[in-house]
């Protein structure tokens, strides 16, 4: 949200006790503000298109799923009664001989089966069995990542990291860490230029209609339509940076200082000589040969659970070895989520440890309700729908953005430009003491916390030094560009 500059007001009368905050100081935040941005605005906006592009393309996944995967992901006709899940696995083994049983998540309603295999050569990868769980026949064959349809997995990876690997991740925490400051920067920017009054909130949340086409329209438009996405953008850059690779890092390590990390559930059975390996989502290959399953024990697993309380969807992990438990967990991301887990020992018909998401930490349950809102999950079709109309403002508002940038462009004879100058450099000098004082520290401990934004703010100073030198050396020549 770009606005014109502002100009200090006069100052004090001498021998006037100086104010808080003088109007001088009150333009020199307005100036940096302005000029933060503007550079962060141009520099930054790429990476959030497509971001935005990319996340809308990802909002319509199910549905899209659902169209190229129906024959697996569901069934033709709902039964009255499953088979046993030890029959079920049976024909999904028949289908699939190769790799380890990793999990399996029982089928409900329409949604067939899914018996998950771990096959070495895949990596984080799987294979995914999917079976009818009123028949027990194979509908199809899936590699799946962490359940995930190809399709999805490649939707995922594309707005990651543009399916670049580790150098593509870049991309998308820098839009993130970037996110937070131009929405709050925005605000604060289209707030100061309202006229307090009556009317001030109408101008705040409205475009200037009456204005003449030019800036003034456009940046009306840019600015309301990024108030009105300002919640929603800053949950999505809180959630985006939680995974993200160095951001997310140290947010974890923070978890782990306030001991807020999601619990984990011990899956030693009692009294066992050493520790098992814990079990997950994906074992990895460690769980034995398939042979050393029986099928038959799932059945009474997902009986004990039941009786535990763990209701809708679920997952069964077999135990990694002879003493480790298995593990049942809930995985049903619709509000109100349900994410309890357990570890059952089947010999003795045992649940010996338990972890109820009402138990966690606040911040492991904010944190993971924030995630799964990010990813469309929480609210179901009304979650996507919001989704796909904040990429959807967040392109108009980057589009509005760069149109602005145009607009303000010199065309007068002889200053003609491509597009608009930054705004004027040196608002920091009109700064309070304590200003700085306060705010180069609180900048340094911002960019270690995200070092991406750290990093590219310390190449927007580069870059603004040199354009400042070029200037300067062209003024002294007597043809200054516009700066």
């Amino acid at each position: 949200m770009t606005s014109t500059v502002e100009t200090p007001e006069s100052a004090p009368a001498p021998g006037t006790p100086a104010p808080a905050t003088t109007p001088a100081a009150r333009a020199g935040w307005g100036a940096l503000l302005l000029r933060v941005h503007f550079y962060a605005g141009i520099l930054v906006a790429p990476f959030l298109l497509v971001a935005a592009l990319t996340g809308l393309a990802y909002t319509v996944t199910p549905q899209v799923d659902r169209i190229v995967y129906g024959g697996q992901l569901t069934v033709e006709r709902v039964g009255d009664t499953p088979r046993p899940l030890a029959e079920q696995i049976t024909a999904a083994r028949a289908a699939h001989p190769e790799g380890s049983l990793a999990s399996v998540t029982p089928g409900e309603g329409d949604a067939t089966t899914q018996v998950v295999f771990d096959v070495a050569d895949l990596g984080e990868k799987q294979h995914t069995v999917y079976v009818d769980p009123y028949t027990a026949e194979v509908t199809g064959t899936l590699t799946t990542w962490f359940g995930s349809t190809p399709l999805t997995t490649w939707l995922d990876d594309l707005h990651r990291n543009l399916h670049l690997g580790a150098l593509g991740r870049y991309y998308s925490e820098i839009a993130a860490s970037w996110l937070w400051v131009l929405v709050l920067g925005g605000v604060i920017l289209w707030w100061r230029r309202q006229r307090p009054g009556v009317g001030r909130i109408r101008r705040l949340f409205g475009p200037d209609l009456a204005a003449r086409r030019g800036v003034r329209r456009t940046r009306s438009w840019h600015a309301a339509t990024g108030l009105w996405l300002a919640v929603g953008l800053l949950l999505l850059s809180a959630t985006g940076l939680t995974w993200s690779r160095y951001a997310g890092d140290n947010f974890g390590a923070g978890l782990d200082a306030l001991d807020s990390r999601t619990p984990e559930v011990s899956t030693v059975l009692p009294g066992a000589a050493s520790p098992g390996t814990g079990s997950g989502h994906h074992g990895g290959g460690q769980a034995g040969p398939a042979t050393a399953i029986d099928p038959a024990v799932t059945d009474r697993v997902l009986a004990i659970a039941r009786d535990a309380g763990l209701d809708g969807p679920v997952e069964i992990t077999p135990a990694a070895d002879a003493r480790s438990t298995w593990t049942v967990t809930q995985v049903d991301n619709t509000w109100p989520v349900r994410k309890d887990r357990i570890a059952v020992d089947p010999a003795t018909g045992t649940v010996t440890a338990r972890s109820d998401f009402a138990s966690w930490p606040l911040l492991a349950r904010l944190s993971s309700l924030g995630v799964s809102a990010h990813m469309g999950r929480l609210f179901g079709p009304v979650n996507q729908v919001l989704l796909a109309a904040l990429a959807l403002g967040l392109l108009c508002v980057i589009v509005w953005g760069y149109r602005m940038w145009w607009q303000r462009r010199p065309t007068r004879t002889g200053r003609r430009a491509a597009v608009g100058a930054a705004p004027a450099r040196g608002g920091w000098q009109r700064l309070p003491g304590w200003g700085i004082a306060v705010g180069v520290p609180v900048v340094f401990a911002v960019g270690w916390a995200l070092p991406l934004l750290g990093v590219t703010l310390l190449a927007f100073l580069v870059v603004d030094l040199v354009a400042g030198a070029w200037v300067t050396r062209h003024a002294r020549n007597g043809s200054a560009p516009v700066a």
